[in-house]
């Protein structure tokens, strides 16, 4: 194979919420994409198991959300225990009311390995694929292409590649891309799915540290399983046992239940909470995504979600470039943009481990943007509530739901009280004499459900629209 060919357009490294996510973004835009996995299946543990609002809108646009939202349910009040007493409970989120603008204000809780099963199917549909036992041994690349090795089966080319392989990332070690980081707790934490008895399912079961010698214990029923997750806390220095014997000395140590409550572990893992950011986002033609570009404390529920809103703010752009006819600079943004999402939100995350911050507003995630891009153009004399740079509001415009006219791999302009301008058909248009949320003036709806322009009248929007090969 010469070094200008390639096989696909997108390869992307990994198989979880972001690989997958960005495989079905990049599959409903026609782009050539495979997705490659490591091990021979699907995860097959809860971990990042809260799905916050402003991904909900994500997986809405994706085309899962009815899927998501029948796997799942809310998350249960906290009941904490002592000496086999409920002595209280305990809201583990400051409650929000849904609005017109914001119709998921509650996260969602959905075991890992039931969002990734969610997306594969999705995937699937759209006529995407994933090959497993693909391990990365070697990856290196020119001006044309990149070209990635395997531990078995035959290398593959790729005109771009995203490296969402996780904390351990191969492809982000291949390249010797840094990560930086710090401990936010040197306590080792347990994380397992088991099937156990004599806890109700209607709370999250709280049981706080007896001594020195023990920490907090946390037994959660995860929505739409007959499952639990146990979360464990355990002294610096601990050899976590994840054997059924060692997860029920555990149990019975910290609760009033028998050890053998707990009938099967299904899944279990230990770890110590870290926050890390990889030095870059991208290298020539490889992008980091997810976890192989960010890892948190999973306090807060961040991950995963900033996660998820990597690819699809990666998935445009490729598309664009890809088979938009964009230019390839458009691909800069994507660290320009989420690099600094991803390190408020590890500060965020980090926040709420330590009980500085609860979990509320911010960690909904609705208020994240881009104000400051490149990509973004805000040119109204008087801008209201909505500027150009933040998420496009939910709501009603001339008897259609904004939600619904997003919908799709399209920009879409929206127009209250003012004129309404040629724009080319690729472009969807919604009108209206008055919206609450939005003002008045003419809003341009990224891909990706950010307002990228906005102003009082039609002044430039051909221009911008032709930054992005739309004409």
């Amino acid at each position: 194979m010469s070094p200008t060919n390639t096989d696909i357009d997108v390869l992307i490294v990994g198989a979880g919420p972001t690989g997958l996510a960005l495989g079905v973004d990049l599959a409903r835009r026609g782009v050539d994409a495979l997705v490659v996995e490591r091990t021979e299946g699907l995860f097959p543990g809860s971990r990042g198991k809260g799905i916050q609002p402003r991904t909900m809108e994500v997986f809405d646009d994706l085309g899962v959300l009815d899927a998501i939202r029948a796997a799942g349910g809310g998350y249960p009040v906290g009941m904490i225990w002592q000496d086999g007493k409920q002595v209280g409970e305990h809201q583990m989120f400051d409650p929000a009311e849904a609005t017109e603008d914001s119709p998921y204000t509650e996260p969602w809780m959905v075991p890992q390995w039931r969002t990734q099963e969610i997306l594969f199917a999705r995937l699937t549909e759209l006529g995407g694929k994933v090959a497993f036992g693909r391990e990365v041994v070697g990856i290196t690349q020119d001006e044309d292409g990149v070209t990635v090795g395997f531990a078995a089966g035959e290398s593959v080319r790729a005109r771009y590649v995203v490296a969402a392989d996780g904390g351990r990332s191969a492809v982000r070690r291949g390249l010797g891309i840094g990560m930086t980081g710090v401990t936010v707790d040197p306590h080792p934490m347990l994380v397992a799915d088991v099937r156990l008895t004599g806890l109700d399912r209607d709370h999250w079961h709280v049981f706080p540290p007896h001594g020195e010698t023990d920490g907090f214990m946390a037994i959660c029923p995860l929505a739409g399983t007959r499952d639990f997750q146990i979360a464990a806390q355990f002294p610096e220095g601990t050899a976590v046992d994840l054997s059924l014997d060692g997860i029920r000395k555990v149990v019975a140590a910290r609760s009033h239940l028998d050890a053998d409550a707990v009938t099967e572990v299904r899944w279990a893992s230990d770890f110590r909470p870290r926050a890390a950011l990889a030095d870059r986002f991208r290298d020539g033609r490889v992008f980091l995504a997810g976890d192989a570009a960010h890892v948190h404390s999973p306090a807060g529920g961040q991950g995963l979600n900033t996660s998820v809103q990597d690819a699809y703010n990666l998935g445009w752009k490729l598309g664009a470039v890809l088979t938009g006819g964009a230019p390839t600079t458009l691909l800069d943004t994507y660290e320009e943009e989420r690099r600094p999402i991803a390190a408020d939100m590890l500060g965020l995350s980090t926040s709420v481990h330590r009980g500085e911050t609860r979990r509320g507003e911010a960690t909904r995630q609705l208020g994240l943007g881009y104000r400051e891009s490149s990509l973004t153009e805000e040119t109204r004399t008087a801008p209201g509530q909505v500027r150009a740079g933040d998420r496009a509001p939910d709501g009603t415009l001339g008897e259609v739901r904004l939600f619904d006219a997003f919908r799709g791999p399209h920009w879409t302009l929206v127009a209250v009280e003012v004129e309404v301008p040629e724009v080319p058909e690729t472009v969807g248009v919604v009108r209206g004499r008055a919206q609450e949320s939005y003002g008045s003036g003419l809003f341009l709806v990224r891909p990706d459900g950010y307002v990228g322009w906005a102003a009082d009248r039609a002044t430039g929007l051909m221009g911008y629209l032709g930054r992005f090969g739309l004409r």
